[in-house]
């Protein structure tokens, strides 16, 4: 725990938390609150399933290039071009009523989307000594898996009470206030992108980029299935306010998670930590399509939230090994479009199989990309080789002396 003090009381922590909380709220609502906007003014889950899936790819496909920029020039004015623009087309959003509409604006959305946590992400290195970065990178799953509580709580309740239009409009007060914040932060302001080496290879050329890309494709179809699934399978068994509690219990869990995976033992690599996680997450999804919306998915998704939440600490870790340089931002930019494209067919292909067969065929896909992801992984291990070193004990003593020397 010496680790998470000595992590808080750094100056710049609290303040960058503080400022980029609101618009990752904003973000653990967008979903929810397309998907009941959808469903409200059309009756069709499909179609609700169909309005997240063009939001969720066309904020994917241009991740990629919205990072590369971050890399290139920074982050100053990109988030404070991108921040009012998604404001706006949240605004707009929440006023249409029509199929087109509906379907147009939620793809503008996605362009407009300001990469806040793709953002965060790369100035724990600039403000923090090396020891000190699976703390960060732990708290900050734990605040983005807080604000994945929050959200859908908040999208849920409001979007069933008698002013629906009311989610989306919070959504948009809480992008202004936090992306704003972050936007001119000092810590964003002064970040400064890594050069690259003279005749590097281009990101998707890279060995270890490209089996994390193949491995997103599965993982991003999978966990867009169950994006959908869980608000389908309520809305069709009649407890649609059921999907807010099923999604905190996943995500409060996940909090706990992502806290753990920072105190874990040093014995393992972060690769080895990263692999040995990612059999009990496939293990913990068997049961999913087996599981009602009431207690028994409650149950499995906290386990889910649990064991993905230390996944996003050892997956950064093992990112951070194997990336190129010069790609703080765009390398998890670019994964995401990847992840991000095939979410959104998931999304789509979720909504249409939930009405059409049933939700629990739909759950019974995640599981089965998971298990897919898995045997890439293991069957490409040796490409993400650079993230099996074993951090030790000399090594944190010595980055923690170097630390001391510098506020000296």
């Amino acid at each position: 725990m010496k680790r998470y003090l000595d992590f808080f009381r750094t100056p710049q922590v609290v303040p960058l938390f503080l400022a980029s909380f609101p618009a990752r709220i904003a973000y653990g609502m967008i979903g929810l609150s397309i998907f009941f906007k959808a469903e409200q003014e059309t009756g069709s889950i499909a179609f609700a399933g169909l309005a997240i899936g063009l939001n969720s790819v066309a904020g994917s496909l241009s991740a990629g290039i919205r990072s590369s920029v971050m890399d290139r020039y920074g982050q100053k004015w990109p988030l404070r071009i991108l921040v009012p623009g998604y404001t706006a087309m949240l605004i707009v959003l929440s006023f249409a009523h029509t199929r087109p509409t509906i379907l147009a604006y939620s793809f503008l959305l996605g362009v407009t989307a300001p990469p806040i946590n793709l953002s965060v992400r790369p100035l724990w290195k600039a403000i923090l000594p090396e020891h000190l970065l699976r703390s960060a990178y732990a708290i900050d799953t734990a605040v983005i898996n807080a604000a994945g509580v929050l959200g859908p709580v908040f999208a849920t309740t409001l979007a069933l009470s008698a002013y629906p239009k009311s989610a989306l409009l919070i959504a948009a007060f809480l992008m202004a206030l936090g992306g704003s914040s972050l936007a001119f932060n000092p810590v964003s302001r002064a970040w400064i992108p890594e050069k690259k080496k003279a005749g590097q290879k281009a990101l998707w050329k890279h060995r270890a980029m490209q089996l994390l890309m193949i491995e997103a494709v599965f993982i991003g179809f999978g966990w867009g299935v169950f994006d959908v699934a869980v608000p389908a399978f309520a809305t069709i068994e009649r407890v649609p306010a059921r999907t807010a509690w099923i999604l905190a219990a996943m995500g409060i869990a996940s909090i706990l998670g992502g806290v753990a995976a920072g105190i874990v033992s040093k014995r393992y690599s972060p690769l080895e930590w990263f692999m040995r996680n990612y059999i009990l997450w496939l293990i913990f999804t068997l049961p999913l399509a087996f599981t009602y919306p009431g207690w028994s998915l409650a149950l499995v998704g906290a386990c889910l939230g649990f064991i993905g939440g230390a996944q996003q600490v050892f997956y950064w870790e093992v990112l951070e090994a194997v990336r190129p340089l010069g790609s703080e931002v765009s390398s998890i930019g670019w994964l995401w479009t990847i992840e991000g494209s095939f979410m959104a067919i998931g999304s789509a292909f979720g909504g249409y199989i939930s009405e059409a067969f049933s939700p629990r065929v739909t759950l019974a896909i995640t599981p089965t990309c998971i298990a897919i992801g898995a045997v890439i992984l293991f069957a490409g291990r040796k490409y993400l080789s650079e993230a099996n070193a074993r951090p030790t004990t000399e090594n944190d003593l010595r980055a923690m002396r170097d630390n001391a020397d510098e506020t000296n």
